[in-house]
């Protein structure tokens, strides 16, 4: 999922009450704090003034006071205003005795002072000298917001003018674009021509003479009723005038850009520590992704581990299944036999996901005690982005007005293979997985905010990957083939930390690391190119998935041996869900305090 909570005692003490869950202690008469009305208007007021500073997150939220604004994030200004805005919020929260707090705002004083930390380091990063890539940027949520299947609303007259306001300013972001990807290319700060080369044809896709043929005017097609027939014929002329004059030309002046000025001037190396400064970027990137002091070092070491663990459990199938021959020519076998490619249409492929929902139903409710109320959908990726993106889950709306929804990339149904793992796939993009974890905690009004709508990778990610690990408990992974995919996708992230480490910290080429992906897991020379040049594109957020899952795992472990009889995995369950994401210590120190509760 993408590009950014308490205890239930906790969030009972935000409404001033206690639970079963506060531990009481017989030696003290001390009164528990009371939560601080003041750290909460704090809170309130930054995540208001947020929304303004990044209107495309506060549309993605719900929040739609500002969906015809498109601030240009590629000036100094820009970036100068973020800095003064995180210091300002650094100071204000330091006003504050963090020992005089309730427990409760504590772990929200330590979340928020971990976050406004890490945006100040951020922001001294060059990363803005490389404003996209084929994985993330502007120019790719633009089309996906545009084409009206995604956060944008176009649900009353208002809806339509604001987007027509937001994308008028997309030419003067484009120029602003191009400006800094020249000041990186003076510096050397450039991307790799391969991700250069991917870059082309997302820009050219959008460039189209019809403008009613443009993914822009997908809007304009399907009007609702709540759209008068005047307005109708107004915003068709204005969408028109605006794919014309707005849309298609900016596309185009991008695309020429990339191939004609910057692609010859894209770097031939790999990593990210082959730019100025980029050790220091790469460092940035894995505290960012993994909330951790982990070195690069360490997490390549535990990914040769986990590879050579993993590796370990598939030979046990592959002996199960009577295949004869090694784990490569398995592999081989798995991608390539075409009693595994079973489909034909998109339909079918999606119809098979749907169904892993309905037999896991029975055994969630002994697993998981609160279940969202935001509804849920399983859609096919749209074909504009298909080709370069993963299977993905976005979020819904906690007001129920936007499902969640998990898209599935299906570029030739004939070829989706049953192999890859349907099942845990279904399990960590959807449910119990991302929906589960998203959907509890923006629907959770006991927290303040910025941690209903935060996001921190190691744990969001971490806790989809655990969730695979489930399947069994869940009635699933009954077919070899199955628990070989789950496997799969288990392999897939140990081998992330070797190769994202191993290309931005120790000098694995491209092809290495494709190589390296190829001999380790059940998986095709394209998928695998566009899973490592997604790496490329962005250092360390890879990184997060293992080190989340194996944080949980450990703590789930830990609990089991303290606890003994009195450990309940539902109760854990929900317990980590109701505390919402957070980095990774301050999520074990919370779940510490409830265990010590339990007993």
């Amino acid at each position: 999922m993408k590009h950014l909570f308490l205890s239930a005692a906790l969030a009972a003490a935000l409404l001033g009450t206690l639970t079963s869950h506060t531990p009481v202690t017989s030696h003290t008469t001390a009164p528990v704090a009371a939560d601080s009305p003041a750290l909460a208007a704090m809170f309130e007021k930054y995540w208001d003034e947020r929304a303004k500073l990044f209107p495309l997150e506060a549309t993605g939220q719900g929040d739609n006071r500002y969906n015809d604004q498109l601030p240009n994030d590629n000036t100094v200004a820009y970036r100068t205003t973020q800095r003064q805005f995180f210091q300002q919020y650094l100071d204000a929260l330091k006003k504050f005795d963090r020992s005089k707090l309730s427990e409760n705002d504590r772990v929200s004083y330590d979340i928020f002072l971990y976050d406004m930390q890490m945006r100040l380091e951020g922001l001294k990063q060059n990363s803005w000298m490389m404003p996209i890539t084929q994985m993330s940027g502007l120019p790719i949520s633009l089309a996906q917001l545009g084409a009206g299947s995604g956060n944008q609303p176009f649900k009353i007259t208002k809806d339509y003018d604001n987007w027509l306001s937001r994308v008028r300013a997309y030419p003067v972001w484009a120029d602003s674009a191009i400006g800094n990807f020249r000041r990186g290319m003076r510096a050397g700060v450039v991307l790799p021509r391969p991700l250069v080369e991917k870059m082309l044809p997302q820009m050219q896709a959008m460039v189209t003479t019809d403008p009613s043929k443009s993914i822009f005017y997908g809007p304009v097609a399907k009007f609702p009723a709540t759209v008068s027939a005047a307005d109708q014929q107004r915003l068709s002329a204005a969408y028109q005038q605006a794919i014309k004059e707005q849309v298609v030309p900016t596309y185009q002046k991008l695309h020429d850009f990339l191939k004609n000025e910057y692609l010859p001037k894209a770097r031939t190396t790999t990593g990210i520590a082959a730019v100025p400064g980029g050790a220091d970027m790469y460092r940035y990137a894995v505290k960012f992704w993994t909330t951790t002091d982990r070195t690069p070092d360490q997490i390549y070491q535990t990914g040769l581990s986990e590879v050579k663990r993993i590796r370990q459990e598939m030979e046990k199938i592959k002996t199960e299944v009577g295949f004869k021959g090694d784990l490569n020519a398995f592999f081989t076998y798995l991608n390539t036999d075409s009693k595994f490619m079973p489909f034909k249409t998109p339909e079918e492929v999606l119809n098979v996901y749907r169904g892993v929902q309905a037999k896991i139903d029975p055994n969630l409710k002994k697993m998981f005690g609160k279940v969202p109320k935001t509804g849920f959908e399983v859609r096919q990726t749209e074909a504009f982005r298909a080709a370069s993106a993963s299977a993905q889950y976005n979020r819904g709306l906690p007001d129920g007005s936007r499902p969640g929804i998990f898209y599935v990339p299906i570029i030739d149904a004939t070829k989706y293979n049953v192999t890859r793992g349907m099942e845990s796939l279904f399990l960590h993009e959807a449910i119990p997985g991302h929906h589960y974890q998203v959907a509890l905690q923006q629907e959770n009004e006991n927290l303040p905010k910025f941690r209903r709508f935060g996001f921190y990778s190691a744990f969001s990610e971490g806790w989809a990957l655990y969730t695979e690990s489930l399947g069994k408990e869940l009635g699933l992974y009954t077919d070899p083939y199955q628990r070989m995919g789950a496997l799969n996708g288990e392999m897939h992230r140990a081998i992330r930390l070797v190769v994202d480490a191993g290309m931005h910290s120790k000098n694995m080429t491209r092809e290495q690391a494709i190589q390296y992906m190829r001999d380790n897991r059940s998986i095709d020379e394209q998928a695998a190119t566009a899973e490592i040049e997604r790496y490329m594109a962005w250092p360390g957020q890879a990184l997060a998935y293992k080190t989340g899952q194996m944080k949980i795992i450990e703590l789930r472990n830990k609990y089991e041996k303290q606890l003994g009889g009195k450990f309940n995995l539902r109760a854990f369950h929900d317990e980590l869900l109701e505390n919402a994401a957070m980095p990774l210590a301050i999520a074990e120190k919370t779940m510490d305090a409830w265990a010590a509760a339990q007993k």
